[in-house]
């Protein structure tokens, strides 16, 4: 199994958006109802499965706020 994991440094974030923007498979949404300490609204990584690793999101991020990793496991076969 793959599965992408994004990693947003929340205290790092500045709440610009630009990862919410130009992600082309709108993982990430800014919902409103998360913030840090800065009172920046927060980006939340909302689709999983959607993403393919790109890496847009750490790509333009400003301020380097953002880690996308890849995560490979292997299924048990049944």
């Amino acid at each position: 199994m793959v599965k992408s994991e994004v990693v947003i440094d929340e205290e790092l974030c500045q709440g610009c958006g630009y990862c919410v923007k130009f992600c082309p498979r709108q993982c990430l949404e800014i919902t409103g109802d998360k913030f840090n300490t800065q009172g920046q609204f927060l980006p939340s990584f909302v689709r999983p499965d959607e993403c393919n690793t790109c890496g847009f999101c750490a790509m333009l991020c400003p301020v380097s706020a953002i880690e996308v990793y890849l995560n490979v496991t292997k299924e048990v076969p049944v």
